[in-house]
């Protein structure tokens, strides 16, 4: 396995992590007065465009040849950040 198989590989195991975590709040936020869940469930929704966004750079980044690589990790990297940062608030609130 190459350097780009195993960072796809890796990007793709943490983009299940955390669609898991996203089926899991949406759990807890059903326990929710309904003003939280709806608080929540935007929330979530937004998340799950991050991640969207995430598997769609990581597929260009699957079908990119060697010269334009490293470019294209610059850009899952930065939404893998974002749909990270996006998670840890979430789980946060669900803390409180």
């Amino acid at each position: 396995m190459n350097l780009q198989e195993a960072y796809k590989k890796k990007a793709e195991t943490e983009l299940e992590l955390a669609q898991a975590r996203v089926v899991e709040f949406r759990a807890k936020a059903k326990n929710l007065n309904a003003e939280m869940h709806l608080n929540y469930a935007k929330q979530l929704d937004d998340f799950e465009h991050r991640i969207g966004i995430a598997k769609s750079k990581l597929k260009e980044l699957g079908e990119a040849g060697e010269d334009a690589w490293e470019k294209l990790k610059d850009g899952v990297e930065s939404a893998l950040r974002s749909s990270s940062a996006s998670l840890r608030d979430i789980a946060d609130k669900f803390k409180d």
